[in-house]
């Protein structure tokens, strides 16, 4: 941990921001920033995040961090959304008796109910699948849409998070 360096978030920011207004980039934004990592951040900002990508699925459902960035017209982007865990036990999301249960009721598949709850939770989302029928029935979530009791539902999933998992070593927060 001694080889660690504090980052300079408002350094690196302001670089980012120049890069925008160099038309270097047409947008610029953060990966797992808390609400108060956001916070800070916003300090100094002269140009907001377009963006915060974190994990989010149904099982990891960030409501606050959601809410905040909404006020603050930060998108969020879900990585995780079908919270793939590989060898760290079950699949929280889709092996859900809640999801599972929507999907059988609405004939989709639980990865269609967590990537729909999340398209209707205004949260854009990147699956990753390299199975053409699994990236084609992924796409197939459009047509149809779940009930408000559904939603009910799903909030009540016990929620906890996939990262850092157990085997994943603890970096300090560097830009709080």
């Amino acid at each position: 941990m001694e080889d660690v360096m504090p980052l300079d978030l408002k350094g690196v920011w302001a670089a980012m921001e120049e890069c925008q207004r160099l038309g270097l980039t047409r947008a610029i934004g953060v990966s797992n920033f808390s609400v108060k990592k956001l916070q800070n951040l916003l300090s100094f900002t002269t140009i907001a995040p377009a963006v915060n990508q974190v994990e989010m699925n149904a099982a990891w459902q960030q409501k606050e961090l959601v809410r905040f960035c909404k006020e603050k017209g930060i998108a969020v982007t879900a990585f995780s959304p079908l919270r793939k865990g590989g060898s760290r036990g079950p699949n929280e999301a889709m092996e859900n008796d809640v999801v599972k249960e929507i999907a059988e009721e609405r004939g989709k598949s639980a990865a269609q109910v967590c990537l729909r709850w999340l398209y209707e939770e205004g949260v854009t989302f990147v699956p990753k699948s390299y199975n053409k029928e699994r990236m084609t029935q992924n796409l197939q979530i459009f047509d149809w849409s779940l009930k408000e009791e559904d939603h009910k539902k799903i909030s009540q999933i016990n929620q906890h998070r996939l990262l850092p998992g157990p085997t994943k070593p603890q970096i300090p927060d560097l830009y709080d």
